[in-house]
C-alpha cells in the first residue's frame, strides 16, 4: 500500500497550452480512487503521468513519500492494466503472467508461487496452459490483471480496462475488481468514462472536466450533493433532470422557483439571489412522483415514452414550455400522450445559480 500525492501537476504538449492546467490530489494508502469524466478531459493523461509514461511539465508527484518525477517507470512500484490486453499470443497464460518476473531475474520458485497465487485469486488456474487465442475477452482481461498482480506493486493503475467487454462481462468484472481490492488492499487508481463503473467501484471519485477536477468525494456524496451543474449532469443513471427556472422568493424555509408557470418549493438557500434571477432546478427521477391530478406545486407533463427495465419503469415526459425530456420513475404503465402531474420532493431538489454553482441546502 502506498499514498499518491500530486501537487500543482501541470501538463503541456505545446508551449503555453496546458491540457492539465494545475491539479492537486491526495490518494490514501489502500484507497480505490476512480477518475471519471468525458473523453478528452485529461484523466488518462494524468494516469500516464503517475505511471511514468508521460512527462510531468510542472509540479511534484510523490509515491509512498518519495518524489517520483524523475524516477523511471519501471522503478516506481506501479503496475498498469490497459484497455488493450496486450498479451503475447505465442505464450501460455502462465508465461504471460511470469514474463516480467523472468526479466527481473526472479527465482523460478518465487515466480511459480506468485503466478499460482494470482491465478487462484482470479480463478484462472485451469487456464494457465492455454494460449490467449483460446480465451474469452473476460478471461484475457483477468490474465492482464494477473500479470500486474504478480509484480506485487505499491499501486495498481487501470486505464478503462473493461471498455472492450460486453455489458454482462463488464458487470462480472466490476464485481471481480471490487473483490480483488478487498483481498489485496493495494492502492488502486481506475480511469473510466462510465459513471456506473465509477459509482460501483470507487471509495472516492474525482470528476474531471477539461483537465480540472470538478469535485472529489464518495460516490453517494457526489450523487446527493453535486457541487455544480457539470457533476450533477454527469453522475447518475438515468441522469438528473436539469430545468431552467426563475426565483420566486427566498425564505428561511427555502427557495420557491417558477418553472414555466408552476411554483416549486425547495429546501435550498437562495438568500444571495434576487427575485427573478435565472436558476436551474435539478431533480433526480426517483425524487419526482406522479400524482392523480392537478394540485398545488404539481407540474403538468405529457408522456412521450415509457421504458421497461425489468424492475423499474422509466417515463420520459415533456413539460410544456421546456424543450427537453424529463425522466421519472413510474409505478405503473402510462399511455403515450397522456397528461400526468409531477410533484418534486422539496428536500431532494437542487438549485444552481447562473454560473452553475450549487446553492446550499438549508440546515434542518
Amino acid at each position: 500500500m502506498a499514498a499518491v500525492q500530486l501537487r500543482n501537476i501541470r501538463k503541456a504538449y505545446t508551449r503555453d497550452h496546458y491540457v492539465i492546467p494545475g491539479l492537486d490530489l491526495d490518494i490514501e494508502p489502500g484507497e480505490f480512487m476512480v477518475f471519471v469524466g468525458p473523453s478528452g478531459c485529461g484523466k488518462s493523461t494524468l494516469l500516464r503521468m503517475i505511471a511514468g509514461l508521460e512527462d510531468i511539465t510542472e509540479g511534484d508527484l510523490h509515491i509512498a513519500g518519495t518524489l517520483a518525477n524523475d524516477v523511471h517507470a519501471s522503478r516506481r512500484g506501479i503496475a498498469m492494466v490497459f484497455q488493450s490486453y496486450a498479451l503475447y499470443p505465442h505464450m501460455s497464460v502462465y508465461d504471460n503472467m511470469a514474463f516480467a518476473l523472468k526479466l527481473a531475474k526472479t527465482s523460478p520458485e518465487e515466480i511459480d508461487t506468485r503466478v499460482m497465487r494470482a491465478a487462484q485469486i482470479l480463478q484462472i488456474t485451469h487456464l494457465l496452459q492455454r494460449k490467449p487465442k483460446a480465451l474469452s475477452g473476460g478471461q484475457r482481461q483477468r490474465v492482464a490483471i494477473g500479470r500486474a498482480i504478480v509484480r506485487e506493486p505499491k499501486v495498481f493503475l487501470f486505464d478503462e480496462p473493461l471498455s472492450n467487454l460486453d455489458a454482462a462481462l463488464r458487470l462480472q468484472m466490476r464485481v471481480e475488481l471490487a473483490k480483488l481490492h478487498q483481498e489485496l488492499g493495494t492502492t488502486m487508481i481506475y480511469v473510466t468514462h462510465d459513471q456506473v463503473e465509477a459509482m460501483t467501484l470507487g471509495d472516492r471519485i474525482a470528476v474531471f472536466n477539461a483537465g480540472r477536477i470538478e469535485q472529489i468525494g464518495t460516490p453517494l456524496a457526489l450523487y446527493h450533493a453535486p457541487r455544480n451543474l457539470f457533476v450533477a449532469g454527469f453522475l447518475g443513471s438515468p441522469r438528473m433532470n436539469l430545468l431552467p427556472c426563475t426565483l420566486d422568493q427566498s425564505s428561511p424555509q427555502g427557495a420557491r422557483v417558477n418553472l414555466v408557470g408552476h411554483h416549486v418549493a425547495t429546501r435550498r438557500d437562495a438568500a444571495g439571489q434576487a427575485p427573478g434571477a435565472a436558476l436551474t432546478l435539478g431533480i433526480r427521477p426517483e425524487h419526482l412522483s406522479v400524482v392523480a391530478g392537478p394540485q398545488p406545486g404539481a407540474i403538468a407533463a405529457r408522456v412521450d415514452l415509457v421504458e421497461h427495465l425489468g424492475d423499474v419503469l422509466l417515463g420520459y415526459v415533456e413539460i410544456d414550455g421546456i424543450d427537453q425530456i424529463v425522466t421519472v420513475k413510474l409505478q405503473h404503465e402510462l399511455p403515450l400522450g397522456a397528461t400526468v402531474y409531477l410533484l418534486c420532493d422539496a428536500n431532494a431538489c437542487h438549485l444552481f445559480d447562473a454560473d452553475g454553482h450549487a446553492l446550499p441546502l438549508l440546515e434542518s
